[in-house]
């Protein structure tokens, strides 16, 4: 079973995603932002980070460099869930990127392959 940490600042959001995740086979573990997902980090490594782009205190930006720049934390797959999501500008910490409202199949397709080493 692939473990997911899912982090966003909407706690509907939160709640749906997780109960879909969970109902597709997937252990998962919330955040409301990216200090919160940090702290979660220092217990569990997930296979996958899920983040929102757009949450006070650590956005998924900061929350990305942070992970990228972490020896142990580095290689995990993130995959951006955001209304707003990054600039084309920006350099990419991220693995794969969906803008809300994502169709679900497209999302679930997407959590599979980087849970399962698609990284492209």
């Amino acid at each position: 079973m692939h473990s997911i940490l899912l982090v966003d600042d909407d706690p509907d959001m939160l709640a749906a995603w997780q109960a879909i995740l969970v109902h597709e086979g997937y252990a998962v573990c919330c955040a409301r932002n990216g200090l919160e997902a940090l702290d979660h980090l220092k217990v569990s490594i997930p296979d996958l980070v899920i983040t929102d782009w757009m949450m006070p205190l650590m956005g998924g930006a900061e929350l990305c460099r942070q992970l990228k720049a972490h020896p142990e934390l580095g290689h995990l797959p993130i995959l951006v869930h955001s209304a707003g999501p990054p600039h084309a500008e920006e350099v990419q910490t991220w693995n794969a990127c969906l803008q809300k409202p994502a169709p679900m199949q497209m999302f679930l397709t997407t959590v599979e392959g980087l849970c399962k080493g698609d990284r492209s």
